[in-house]
This record gives structure tokens, sequence and C-alpha cells, in this order.
């Protein structure tokens, strides 16, 4: 009986894994992004100061750029924001943008989780904000409630690609997708 329920138990954890991937959350491919506005509160030297409100999305037209929304601002999370601002770094030339949105339950709460990220992050490309619409970010865009983690790449002002993950469903691999995807849409 007991291996049975380790046989359910592993089979439980593959399959959530396998759906984590179906989770949609955010615009999808193809559709047009549209304006929102954030507060910055990290990041680089970019001629937005630091408690400025704007539309980073506005500001980066239609450059290349990667949409981070986060709930959760863990270590996976600074993981992808480093693997991020070298992406940024290295496609200079090609003018990649990149943000990462931090979104929780209440304004102060958000901004206290993202100022604690961004001394953790040290992003040096990638503006660390919080959305106006902090709890589950713009309207507009569809982010689902569930996700933890939704990646937007955006090319010309339309989505070219998605990804979407539910709390603890992310992982090294999951990350190396999004940066394989965004590599992708700058070439």
């Amino acid at each position: 009986m007991k291996k049975f329920a380790s046989v359910v138990v592993a089979l439980a954890v593959l399959a959530g894994s396998v759906f984590a991937e179906d989770l949609k959350s955010g615009l999808q491919k193809d559709s047009k992004v549209g304006p929102f506005y954030v507060t910055k509160v990290a990041g680089p030297e970019d001629g937005v100061t630091v408690g400025q409100n704007l539309c980073y999305r506005c500001k980066y037209g239609a450059k290349p750029q990667v949409m981070v929304f986060a709930r959760t601002a863990d270590d996976r999370l600074a993981t992808l924001v480093k693997k991020l601002d070298e992406t940024v770094g290295k496609n200079e030339e090609k003018q990649l943008k990149a943000f990462v949105n931090i979104m929780a339950d209440s304004k102060d709460a958000a901004d206290a989780s993202a100022k604690a990220f961004a001394a953790k992050a040290g992003s040096k490309n990638v503006p660390i904000v919080v959305p106006n619409e902090f709890a589950n970010g713009p309207d507009n865009y569809g982010l689902n409630p569930k996700a933890d983690l939704t990646v937007l790449i955006v090319s010309g002002g339309t989505v070219v690609g998605n990804h979407a993950y539910e709390k603890d469903a992310y992982c090294e691999s999951c990350i190396e997708s999004i940066v394989k995807d965004v590599v992708a849409a700058v070439k």
C-alpha cells in the first residue's frame, strides 16, 4: 500500500509540473500591449527617478521588452532577474529592455517587498517597479490570480511569448526557457 501511495504522489507531482505550463495568465501571443502605470522602486539610471510614476511600456515603445509580473519576490525571482539583467546588457545594441512588477495585496506591502527584493537582486539594467494596480497588475492585461509569475515577451508592441507559473511551479529549467525565448525575440 505504501508503494502505491508513493506512486500516486509521484504521478501527482509530475502531473502538476506538466499542467503548470498550461496556466494561462496575461496577454497571449499576438496580442497588442496597452499602457499601464507603475512607480519605480529601484533600478538603472534610465532617466526615471525612484518614486516616479510612469508607463515603462510606453517609455520603451516598440523596442523588444520583457514584462515580469511577480507575486513572490524570492530567490527564484532573483535568479530570473539576474539572468534577464545579463541578457539586457548583452543585447543593448538591439535595445532590449525589461522591467519587473512586484505585486501584493496592498500598496504598502508591494512597496516593501519591491524595496527588499531590489536590494537582493542588484539589477543594473532592469527596473523594479510596483504597478498602480498593485494587487493583480493592469486590468487590461488579464493576469491570472493563480499565477505567481507571469512573463510577457514583447516586440513591436505585440506579445511574442508568454510564460506563466503557479507558486512553486517554476524552476531553473523554466527560467532558462524564459531567457531562451527572450534571446530568440531579439534576433
